[in-house]
């Protein structure tokens, strides 16, 4: 019966494995799908950012009680699920609490760390709920959450309250069958929460004991698991790919926009034709239409996007009522970058659809509605910078389409005609002067 157990174990670890591994692949294609940019410059700040923002969260401790909230949530999930590398190992093996021989009472200090973080996570949890469900903060609420997006995180909190509930009951229940002297079960000692929940077995058979410690720990390691898949398709895909981006962020001064080098040499070229290349091609595309002219880095981003709102909380143009969203420009760009890859998926290859993420997924009145202050990436507590992604969009929009607002295209004549925003000649600009006399 054993070796049945182990087979069926390894059986569905090696399937939800394998499964991850190609969700996993098909998104790393997907961000791959961006053009191309070289991030690999000043490696020691970049490692720095990795450790401060996606680590330690650095930005978070902008709020100090959501910051703590948040980081408790955060190392349970990771220094809990050390203990999955014992539940897999018992899993293949056919053993019982295999690490407690070696480890003996550092093993039980280690139980006993790992019961306070989930006791910590499953009331932060119910915390989180509230705030999101009862309280219904302004940034929870928002449209650009409808359906799906808000039914994620909830399913997420709840997720991670069932399997801390399993910890802790499975925990008690192997407490009580050591108690009872039952055979494959050490005797650890007492675990401080578990502890406190192994009385409630008092006076059940051993068979009855060994099917509800079994069943928790059967529950336990399939919900890890199939939270594992479920990752990819969920906005807490930022659990892994917070660390890449933060390393990855651009190092520019804040607020910096890059300039065009082509439209930079054609300014160049035609003050100083000489230094025209023979043959240069003129520049094919100004700006972006689709996912497939943005950067990967942007691509990445979207990928990113934990869906906190804070970018819209804070962003000046959708606190007056404006359309524009940060989180959603972001959301948008991975709906579409999503569609894309599935496209790809049945295709082979990638088959016009007939749509671009110009447009169809994000429309002009949100492009027109940023004012460029940068307060979403500032706020952005895992580097993302939808700014980026607006500013490619609004790019192709009117050096492509010509699509600008009157008033912005007497500016634009303007600074081309008078190098300034103002109608008036460069030899008229000091005459104000005069009248002052």
């Amino acid at each position: 019966m054993h070796i049945f157990f182990q087979i069926v174990f390894v059986a569905f670890a090696g399937f939800a494995s394998w499964l991850f591994a190609k969700n996993i692949m098909q998104i790393r294609r997907n961000i791959l799908l961006g053009k191309d940019e070289d991030l690999s410059d000043n490696k020691s700040l970049r490692w720095r950012n990795l450790l401060l923002l996606a680590l330690g969260q650095k930005k978070m401790f902008k709020n100090p009680l959501v910051a703590v909230m948040h980081l408790v949530i955060y190392a349970g999930f990771i220094i809990i699920n050390i203990e999955v590398l014992e539940i897999i190992l018992d899993g293949i093996l056919g053993t019982h609490r295999l690490f407690f021989p070696f480890f003996g009472g550092f093993y039980t200090f280690l139980i006993n760390f790992f019961e306070i973080l989930a006791v910590g996570v499953l009331s932060v949890c119910i915390i989180f709920l509230v705030r999101r469900n009862i309280i219904k903060l302004k940034r929870f609420i928002s449209n650009d959450l409808d359906g799906w997006p808000r039914s994620d995180a909830n399913y997420i909190l709840l997720t991670e309250i069932i399997l801390m509930t399993l910890f802790l009951t499975m925990n008690g229940a192997d407490r009580a069958l050591q108690l009872l002297g039952s055979e494959h079960y050490h005797d650890t000692g007492n675990f401080i929460f578990s502890g406190m929940i192994a009385p409630i077995f008092s006076g059940m058979s051993e068979s009855s004991l060994i099917i509800i410690e079994r069943s928790c720990w059967w529950l336990h390691i399939i919900g890890i698991l199939a939270f594992l898949n479920y990752l990819p398709y969920s906005k807490h895909l930022h659990i892994m790919l917070a660390f890449p981006n933060a390393y990855y962020a651009r190092l520019n001064v804040q607020g910096k926009i890059h300039n065009m080098q082509n439209v930079q040499n054609e300014v160049k070229y035609m003050m100083q034709p000489e230094l025209a290349p023979a043959g240069d091609a003129p520049p094919q595309k100004f700006g972006a239409k689709d996912i497939f002219d943005l950067s990967w880095k942007n691509l990445l981003d979207a990928y990113s996007c934990t869906e906190c709102g804070r970018c819209s909380a804070a962003c000046p143009a959708n606190q007056t009522g404006k359309l524009l969203s940060p989180r959603k420009i972001m959301m948008s760009a991975r709906d579409r970058l999503e569609a894309v890859g599935k496209n790809i998926n049945t295709n082979g290859e990638y088959k016009d659809d007939g749509k671009q993420l110009l447009n169809d997924y994000i429309t002009v009145e949100e492009l027109r509605a940023c004012t460029t202050c940068n307060a979403c990436v500032e706020e952005c507590p895992v580097s993302i910078s939808p700014l980026d992604i607006i500013i490619e969009l609004r790019r192709s929009l009117i050096m492509e389409d010509s699509n600008a607002p009157q008033e912005w295209n007497g500016m634009f004549s303007n600074i081309e005609n008078n190098f300034a925003p103002w109608k008036f000649s460069p030899d008229d600009r000091d005459k104000w002067v005069e009248e002052m006399k």
